[in-house]
């Protein structure tokens, strides 16, 4: 919850720094342009739609700041807490700059109240006097104001600057024209809507007159109760520029001809002549409006460069020291205005930021755009630590952020691919030095979580799925922990790479204890580790079990991590020093009872051939099992490791005696269901004489991997015989499927 401090700012600084950013330039200078170019039904569809984004957002910011501690940093500090200090300190990084540079567009929006002073020299001495001349000045003074006096004399100002703004706009509406005596005009001359191919022209052009609702947010280290201030402040601010906006569409439109309001070379302070006394009073308030905004945005600029210092964004720690440093008991940013007056100032005498501006509208939607996605992301997640006492839907939070990634492209394609480059490569660089820190996963976890648990719950409860998807491998492996090898958890990653699931699971022998649980948790942070190293996509765990019947018994009654239940076991043994294979003849029937497919891997030292492919062994007792080791050498073929390897197998057969697992592959080689050359394939006729595990020793001894099938009856008749004498190869997979898989 957000944290009361005995002293700082209330609620009113928030609205106010919100309402006079909302009420700024674009509306004395351009907003009789846009009523004048699409008329009222087309500009109040500007203001629904850029509410679509800006009410979403104030809703999303009122609601995280009633559910965190909100600390100095405003938006960063929320985006950062959330999405975690890596993308904050991006999206901050722009924020600020964008916070910097927008004190310098209302500097020298500034300068347009004083048009008269210059027309005045032009036409009287013949002067083309510099902007500059009124905006460097301005500057100057503005910046004397932050650093000598701080945020306490800038919210005073803001308070007498925003009052004489609220008195130019009762002038406005107190003002009559000869236009307006014929009020219906507008109505018969079917202006309500017109030259709406121009919609998102003039969108772009308004769109920073919506922005300004989050500039009250950036004063949250300086207020004394954060979680009551930001959501009255923003909310009220908001709806507040609403309504003012609606009326003075009407008010343009019915005090104006279109010709009149679209014309701005000769006159783009159109509500002076609109206004009561308005040749006198708009153009101060028109200054009112840019120097409350600029006032607004130095002041709240330093405050997110002051956060991002105290975060150690910066690669410099110097400078990230000087940045956090604050002036007072309040701790005012005064290096960080001093860095924010420097940038400012460089702007202004550049005199002109309409490019940059673009950029800053684009950094400004991905900012609210992130704090929509935030809330969003926290009702869909439904994790129990977030409780808001502000209450938004997230469906409306789903549109802001939705709006606000669709608006950047409809204004300026190439600058929202630019913004959006600049803060991928931000980010890139900040996770670069900051490794050590939380990624995007810390707010997507809860959203994965309640994915995962609702397909999961699906999934059960419609068994229809069950019998019409095809089969994919769902295998768990049990693992001794006395067992060093890797094979049977490479095995699980070639099968787990893009078309199965795979499931490893060591196995601890002893009672659960307090000591076999820390054992536990130690040996599982090895196993996540092993998954990294090998980039696998195998989940992992452990199991603390008197016996390894028990753990057995345990693990097939285990859910599959697919959400459907796991349909293979996959056991292993080592073919050099075979002790635990005796364990797994003993347990093959209790594996069986759960109808598992069941695959036994002997394990080999030698290194794997990756060239030599994958060897398949098929004979008359396979017809079951053919399919299951087609299926399983297509999926570990398609992993990288197994890169141009192929298929080879060999169909052992009796002399003159047709057998069903032979006539079944040469059907699926036939029909094209097993795309394999028959020059893949060697037919070897199989007579007494012969011994199989010689002929196997000798054809595939150079394999990456041997797959032989075998029947339940071969375990109870041969025992572990059935899988010894095969010593000098590499892997063999012996396998045994449940029923016949079908390769469509």
């Amino acid at each position: 919850m957000s944290q009361q401090k005995s002293n700082g700012f209330g609620t009113a600084p928030v609205f106010f720094t919100a309402i006079s950013t909302i009420l700024g330039a674009i509306l004395f200078l351009r907003f009789g342009y846009a009523v004048g170019t699409l008329g009222v039904g087309g500009v109040l569809l500007i203001l629904l739609i850029g509410h679509m984004v800006t009410i979403p957002t104030s809703f999303a910011i009122s609601e995280i700041a009633t559910n965190q501690r909100v600390e100095g940093g405003g938006e960063y500090f929320i985006i950062s807490r959330s999405f975690g200090l890596n993308i904050g300190g991006t999206i901050g990084i722009a924020l600020y700059l964008s916070q910097a540079i927008s004190v310098a567009f209302y500097v020298i929006a500034f300068t347009e109240a004083f048009e008269p002073f210059f027309n005045w020299a032009k036409n009287t001495y013949g002067w083309y006097l510099p902007r500059q001349i009124i905006s460097l000045p301005a500057m100057g003074l503005l910046s004397l104001l932050i650093l000598r006096k701080g945020a306490n004399m800038g919210v005073k100002t803001l308070y007498f600057v925003v009052a004489i703004l609220f008195a130019s706009i009762i002038l406005f509406f107190l003002g009559e024209t000869n236009y307006s005596e014929n009020s219906d005009l507008i109505l018969s001359s079917g202006g309500i809507l017109r030259n709406m191919d121009n919609f998102f022209i003039v969108f772009a052009i308004i769109f920073p007159a919506l922005t300004g609702i989050t500039a009250g947010v950036g004063l949250s280290g300086d207020l004394k109760n954060p979680g009551k201030s930001i959501p009255r402040g923003t909310v009220v601010a908001t709806f507040t520029g609403l309504i003012i906006y609606i009326f003075i569409v009407f008010k343009l439109s019915n005090s104006a001809s279109p010709q009149d309001l679209m014309n701005l070379e000769e006159n783009q302070l159109i509500m002076g002549d609109i206004a009561l006394w308005g040749k006198i009073f708009i153009p101060i308030g028109l200054a009112a409006s840019t120097i409350s905004s600029a006032l607004g945005s130095i002041m709240v600029a330093p405050r997110t460069l002051q956060a991002l210092g105290n975060d150690q964004t910066f690669p410099f720690k110097r400078f990230n020291r000087l940045m956090s440093k604050g002036k007072g008991v309040s701790k005012e940013p005064y290096n960080a205005s001093v860095i924010t007056v420097i940038i400012a100032f460089v702007f202004v005498a550049m005199g002109n930021v309409n490019a940059v501006a673009q950029i800053i509208s684009m950094f400004f939607m991905l900012t609210y755009g992130s704090l929509c996605l935030i809330s969003f992301l926290n009702h869909f997640g439904s994790s129990p630590s977030y409780r808001p006492t502000f209450r938004s839907h997230w469906i409306l939070s789903l549109i802001g952020f939705v709006f606000s990634i669709f608006l950047m492209f409809k204004m300026e394609p190439f600058y929202a691919i630019c913004s959006i480059a600049v803060m991928v490569l931000l980010y890139i660089y900040i996770s670069y030095y900051h490794s050590e820190r939380q990624g995007l996963e810390s707010i997507f976890r809860s959203a994965l979580f309640q994915i995962n648990r609702n397909l999961q719950v699906y999934l059960q409860k419609n068994k229809a799925i069950k019998k019409k998807t095809s089969w994919h491998p769902s295998a768990v492996c049990v693992s001794d922990i006395s067992s060093k090898r890797e094979n049977a958890f490479r095995l699980l990653t070639w099968i787990s790479n893009k078309y199965g699931f795979g499931t490893y699971i060591q196995y601890i022998q002893g009672y659960y204890s307090k000591a076999t649980h820390a054992q536990s948790k130690k040996v599982l942070s090895l196993l996540i580790k092993q998954t990294e190293l090998h980039k696998s996509n195998v989940y992992v765990n452990t199991i603390v079990s008197p016996s390894y019947t028990s753990a057995i018994a345990q693990i097939i009654q285990l859910p599959g991590i697919s959400g459907l239940d796991n349909n293979m076991i996959l056991l292993e043994y080592d073919k050099k020093d075979p002790g635990n294979i005796s364990q797994i003849v003993e347990n093959y029937s209790l594996v069986r009872s759960g109808n598992y497919d069941v695959c036994i891997l002997g394990s080999s030292y030698k290194a794997i051939n990756f060239r030599d492919g994958i060897h398949i062994w098929v004979r008359r007792v396979d017809e079951e099992n053919l399919n299951l080791m087609v299926l399983l050498s297509y999926i570990i073929l398609d992993h990288p490791d197994w890169k141009k390897a192929k298929i080879k197998i060999f169909n052992v057969r009796g002399k003159g005696q047709p057998d069903d697992a032979t006539g079944n592959l040469l059907e699926l080689i036939r029909t094209g269901r097993l795309p394999i050359s028959l020059k893949n394939v060697d037919f070897i006729d199989f007579d007494q004489s012969m011994n199989l595990k010689s002929l196997i020793n000798e054809k595939s001894a150079k394999a990456g991997l041997t797959m032989i099938g075998f029947r339940s009856e071969q375990i109870k008749h041969e025992g572990q015989k059935l899988f010894e004498g095969f010593s000098e190869m590499g892997d063999i997979l012996f396998v045994n499927a449940f029923k016949n898989k079908d390769i469509d």
